[in-house]
């Protein structure tokens, strides 16, 4: 009785300590791994954060440098709105006057046509009214 109930305890025991101890190697084998795993993947993220770290600067860079041009651009484009302003104002003093040339020289061929016969019957007279009429024209 005892003896046997002794032994087919001894026997249970050593074959839960087996078990136990083959959990235990099991367990530390997927540990083992899981630590290499997340080691790498520590690794690897650190070289991704480095990574982008560095984009990230590099990207500020740009952003600066595009900034100051841009501002450089806006700067010139006001430079160059104020002469365009200034030569369109010129422009239109110039076109104004010209305008008058030409009204003050179609006026003049007119008034000459009308004066008759007698001052056109002149070789050097019709000859400048002809060249008053090329410029008008």
């Amino acid at each position: 009785g005892l003896t046997e109930k002794i032994t087919a305890q001894g026997e249970t025991a050593e074959k839960e300590y087996a078990e136990f101890a083959e959990y235990c190697k099991t367990t530390d084998k997927q540990l083992d791994f899981e630590i290499t795993t997340g080691e790498k993947e520590v690794a690897d993220l650190s070289a991704s954060i480095e990574q982008a770290s560095a984009t990230m600067s590099s990207l500020s860079t740009k952003i600066e440098e595009l900034a100051a041009s841009i501002s450089a651009d806006e700067s010139d484009m006001k430079a160059a709105e104020e002469i365009r302003s200034k030569e369109s104002a010129d422009f239109a003093a110039t076109e104004a006057e010209l305008k008058e040339v030409i009204d003050t020289l179609e006026r003049a061929v007119s008034l000459l046509r009308r004066q008759g016969t007698s001052m056109l019957q002149s070789k050097s007279v019709d000859s400048f009214v002809q060249a008053l009429d090329a410029m008008v024209q």
